[in-house]
């Protein structure tokens, strides 16, 4: 009889417990990380759709760290551009205050309250986030902004606001302080005013009268002038002439005088002659004391918030606008400034183009939010030039016109503090900011929905059930353990076992 070996039996029956015993390795594998295969090629034909989920996923992850980031910058401009607003409120107050309370302590409290604003101001517009530059468009590295002491009163080499409004006054009163007009007797019974050829001083708008025998005429001429003449006899008391000018900064103001037989006469009058050569003669000094007085109030307001906005209106690409002088007095134009001797207030991005565009981010595959900011922006740049007007202004305590002077630059300053009607506010630059939000807030729910779909999707093809592997896990066991039961006995048997 023929006895067979059982070598290549159990060397079969051995490896088919290794194999086993993978599985099970593998099994409890799975049940213990959750996942199926610890290599895509485990996952089978499911393994592109494994690989692209994940892609999607840090996709997702990337533009959501996007966003946080720059929701993070926009909420620290948000925090600036608030104390900001608070800025425009307190300048308010303070010239609501000075304006009811007369008085030359009001005007230089005023000032301080200015100073104080101008400093918190540019402070707020060298704002950082980490190490970026919030208002300096594209140029983040560097502060977009010259510190208030820099701003007004330069650096020894480069002027500042104040020595602009200074030389531009001076333009602008000219020698002797009537506005750069010339107030001339054309003949005994008449007067003439003309303006000066310049771009500086007041310019004559017109001029009017209601008295009987009075005639006026202009502007005409080249320079233009007007003209008053009285020789057909004098005023009745009460009759008035008056004379309207165009000043500097684009607003108006006027001198009115009215005839009357008091000698001398009181504040805006003038004195009726005992003839109309006389009567003349006493209109030409009347006009001359009460030019110089506008001269001192509305024309000097009026040149300080002209040069400022020539200074402020500047950038690395636009530089600033200063009197062609000295002499300033008798200057005739304009020229530009340079940034060796004149201080920039603004060193950040200047190129054309919106603000918001100068700083973009990606935050989903399809949408791109703008947040950039400039400190040269008309929104931001009015309040800073309204509180720099009004510190640069000094006014003395001993000049008698200061408290009108400081009233009306207190008019100007608080129509400036908002920008003119029609420009860009600093609620516009919080509103687009908040638009970017809004976006960021929607991409980021978007965000959370997708990602919550493709991680469920994910789940299914990269995960296991634990049930299912439990039960696959005690199948294999009882397998196991029966096949080295087999094993084992095959291994037991003998020649004289089987003998027997």
């Amino acid at each position: 009889m023929t006895v067979s070996s059982i070598n290549g039996t159990s060397a079969a029956m051995i490896q088919s417990l290794v194999g086993l015993r993978s599985q099970l390795d593998d099994l409890s594998r799975q049940l213990s990380t959750g996942q199926k295969s610890t290599t895509f090629a485990g996952l089978g034909s499911q393994r592109g759709v494994a690989v692209s989920l994940r892609s999607q996923l840090s996709a997702i992850s990337g533009f959501d760290a996007t966003a946080a980031n720059v929701n993070t910058r926009i909420n620290v401009a948000n925090t600036a551009l608030t104390s900001m607003a608070d800025i425009v409120t307190n300048m308010k107050a303070a010239i609501a205050q000075s304006t009811n309370v007369s008085g030359i302590n009001a005007a230089s409290q005023t000032q301080s309250t200015a100073k104080y604003s101008l400093d918190g101001a540019l402070g707020l517009l060298n704002t950082q986030a980490g190490d970026r530059y919030l208002f300096g468009g594209k140029v983040t590295d560097q502060p977009p902004v010259e510190s208030a002491d820099t701003v007004l009163n330069g650096d020894g080499t480069r002027a500042g606001l104040v020595q602009t409004i200074s030389e531009r006054k001076q333009a602008d009163l000219g020698a002797n302080g009537l506005g750069r007009l010339n107030l001339t007797n054309s003949t005994i019974d008449s007067v003439e005013i003309t303006e000066d050829a310049s771009t500086f001083g007041m310019k004559l708008a017109s001029i009017s009268t209601d008295m009987t025998n009075a005639v006026v005429s202009g502007p005409a001429g080249a320079p233009p002038s007007v003209s008053v003449n009285v020789g057909s006899g004098n005023p009745n008391e009460g009759e008035s002439l008056t004379v309207r000018f165009n000043l500097p900064d684009g607003t108006t103001s006027s001198v009115t005088l009215t005839a009357t037989t008091n000698s001398p006469p009181g504040a805006g009058q003038f004195t009726i002659g005992a003839s109309p050569s006389d009567t003349t003669t006493n209109l030409t000094a009347a006009l001359t004391t009460a030019i110089q007085t506008v001269g001192n109030t509305s024309l000097t307001a009026a040149s300080a918030v002209q040069a400022s906005n020539e200074f402020f209106n500047a950038d690395a690409n636009h530089p600033p606008l200063r009197v062609d002088g000295p002499p300033f007095d008798t200057a005739t134009g304009l020229v530009n400034g340079t940034s060796a001797n004149t201080v920039i207030w603004y060193t950040g991005d200047a190129d054309p183009g919106s603000a918001r565009t100068t700083a973009s981010a990606q935050i989903d595959t399809s949408m791109t939010v703008n947040y950039g900011m400039r400190a040269s922006e008309q929104g931001l740049r009015s309040i800073v030039q309204s509180a720099a007007t009004l510190a640069a202004v000094t006014i003395s305590s001993s000049d008698p016109n200061g408290v009108a002077l400081s009233q009306e630059l207190n008019t100007r300053v608080s129509g400036q503090l908002s920008g003119p009607p029609g420009t860009q506010t600093l609620q516009d630059i919080q509103t687009d900011l908040a638009g970017a939000q809004v976006s960021i807030n929607a991409a980021k729910t978007r965000h959370q929905q997708q990602t919550s779909t493709l991680q469920e999707y994910q789940s299914q093809i990269e995960g296991v059930s634990n049930e299912e592997v439990g039960a696959q896990i005690l199948t294999l066991q009882t397998r196991l353990e029966a096949s080295m039961q087999v094993t084992a006995r095959m291994y037991q048997t003998s020649l004289v076992n089987y003998l027997q």
